[in-house]
């Protein structure tokens, strides 16, 4: 209801930015029954490592797909020398690996904080994705949240289909949000007043270019451009002009410059260099980029891909995040998939979690 005075009442709803204190990050363990079955033994390590660099932080909670698996996935994680005092092993039968976009997105709704449980089918029906569908409602049930709600929105959305800077401006792309594949029969318009109606926020910055070679998401933001503060957008960017990615890369870059803050400012805007080509066994050049990074309590863990790039990549962010240690994570297993780092994570924000240690 709009009040006399003409104004629509002002949302009680935060989306809080990633760099916002956190109690831990959700994990999708893979396993063998997955798309990862061939390759276990060269992407579990990437997932080791994330948990150690997480659990020395902050809790992991992590989701097994069964009793068998909760106990192969414990062993491992004491071997990998990870925190067990900050990891909660949980059960929940999954299709894959990607909490990013089939785990809740955390708002604060007034003085509590509301898990929304959005619809996610496996981008667009590319995959089966039933299982992942269900797993914040299976965690929810199994208490690892606590008293806090879990809501379930009718609407396709994917954590990283969006970016926010934790003072109501959201970033995405109209590739993903507005392909038909998601939400048919709604348009920019409508998807715009559903995301300020269930997330708060009061802008929504559209971008037209931009693409990686080798995306299957259709073009999530998490994999193209990055506030890294409320005036900071990190972004990749492609100066080899004989690659696919240089003129789409240069006409988002152009259309991140004539964004403004919600201040009336320009963006500081940092670039992160595309990784050289990577191909997998069949030829298909894979969706290396440095902007897939996730921001957690005192750190910053960023995909590396053994490319040069990668120490350019690492300095330019330790600049965009002064006060937290940059880490760089070897994602060239997790890539083989088409997705990186940021993918398989969802930071949950402090207050959130109601964890229960596995040792």
């Amino acid at each position: 209801m709009v009040p006399p005075g003409g104004e629509p009442p002002v949302s009680p709803r935060r989306l809080p930015a990633e760099w916002d204190p956190q109690d831990g990050v959700l994990l999708t363990w893979p396993h063998g029954g997955g798309d990862w079955a061939s390759r276990l033994g060269e992407v579990e390590p990437v997932f080791l490592r994330l948990a150690a660099e997480i659990s020395a932080r902050e809790w992991v909670l992590i989701v097994c797909a069964d009793d068998a698996h909760r106990r192969h996935v414990r062993d491992r994680l004491e071997h990998a020398g990870a925190n067990l005092q900050r990891i909660d092993l949980r059960v929940a039968p999954s299709n894959d690996t990607w909490a990013r976009d089939h785990g809740p997105i955390t708002v604060a709704d007034g003085d509590h904080w509301l898990l929304l449980d959005f619809r996610f089918n496996g981008w667009g029906g590319k995959y089966p994705a039933q299982l992942d569908d269900c797993i914040s409602a299976r965690l929810h049930a199994d208490d690892a949240f606590g008293s806090v709600a879990l809501h379930p929105v009718d609407l396709e959305l994917e954590g990283g289909a969006i970016d926010c800077d934790g003072a109501g401006t959201l970033l995405t792309t109209e590739a993903c949000l507005l392909h038909g594949n998601r939400n048919p029969g709604l348009d920019r318009h409508r998807i715009e007043a559903l995301l300020k109606r269930h997330l708060g926020v009061t802008r929504v910055l559209w971008l037209a270019n931009g693409m990686l070679a080798g995306d299957d998401t259709d073009g999530h933001i998490d994999t193209l451009a990055r506030f890294c503060d409320r005036h900071t957008i990190a972004h990749v960017a492609c100066p080899d002009p004989h690659d696919v990615h240089h003129r789409p890369l240069q006409a988002m870059t152009a259309e991140l410059a004539r964004l403004r803050t919600s201040a009336g400012a320009p963006y500081r805007l940092v670039e992160l260099p595309l990784p050289a080509a990577i191909h997998d066994r069949d030829g298909r050049r894979l969706p290396a980029t440095h902007a897939n990074f996730l921001v957690i309590d005192d750190a910053v863990l960023v995909p590396t891909y053994d490319d040069p790039s990668d120490a350019v990549a690492l300095t330019r962010l330790q600049g965009c995040f002064p006060d937290r240690r940059v880490v760089g994570i070897d994602c060239r297993p997790l890539i083989e998939q088409f997705g990186s780092l940021h993918c398989v994570t969802m930071q949950l924000p402090r207050g959130v979690l109601k964890p229960t240690p596995v040792a």
